[in-house]
């Protein structure tokens, strides 16, 4: 399966490539060909590092083309500050907007005793029927580092607490995000990207 990897300068990309390949994609990676997305079976975009830098996607017009295929029903997938920006805006970079498919924003987390970048490995709550965490039970570990987090909503797909519970995986028909990085979490990780590879709209048998 071919997935287009979007590479805005701030994302994880040789680990999140190597996952990808691990389990039988073939990925291609476009920093600004939106020939590619256009093309492209499903989209992925990792994220490492501060919100503004996002800010290049708007300036190579990926933004828009983005938009156009979501809405043309292929799956997409952000990782980390990948899945922040899906939500509106983050307060890590207030002038710099969010795709907003999901109309909330991202804060950080609150000042406590405990160590804020969140760095570690943390178990996952699953809620719903998500698609995206098929065959994830309860409990089950995943890597996360990060400072800011999406609050819960009708939208998220799984939890996590620490010093507050946040929205861990979030999914809307074909919009997925993971705030945690599979690309580092074991066989839980391989598992959920392997769900996203074979993720189809309801009704629609999946063929190997």
């Amino acid at each position: 399966m071919r997935v287009t990897v979007i590479d805005y300068k701030a994302g994880n990309l040789t680990s999140v490539l190597k996952a990808l390949r691990y389990i039988g994609a073939e990925p291609v990676v476009t920093d600004s060909d939106l020939s590619l997305l256009d093309s492209a079976e499903r989209i992925v975009l990792p994220g490492v590092g501060h919100f503004a830098a996002t800010e290049r996607l708007d300036a190579t017009g990926l933004t828009p083309a983005i938009r156009a295929v979501i809405a043309r029903g292929t799956p997409f997938l952000g990782i980390c500050v990948g899945m922040q920006w899906l939500y509106a805006n983050s307060t890590e970079a207030p002038q710099q907007p969010g795709l907003a498919h999901f109309s909330a924003g991202c804060t950080r987390f609150a000042e406590c005793d405990q160590k804020v970048p969140h760095v570690g490995w943390n178990s996952l709550e699953v809620r719903g029927d998500s698609r995206l965490m098929a065959n994830v039970d309860r409990g089950e570990f995943v890597y996360f580092t990060h400072s800011f987090k999406a609050d819960v909503t009708a939208d998220t797909a799984a939890t996590t607490t620490y010093i507050e519970p946040f929205a861990a995986a979030v999914e809307r028909d074909n919009v997925m995000g993971v705030q945690f990085h599979p690309e580092k979490s074991g066989e839980t990780g391989l598992k959920i990207l392997r769900n996203f590879l074979n993720w189809q709209p309801k009704g629609v048998a999946h063929v190997d």
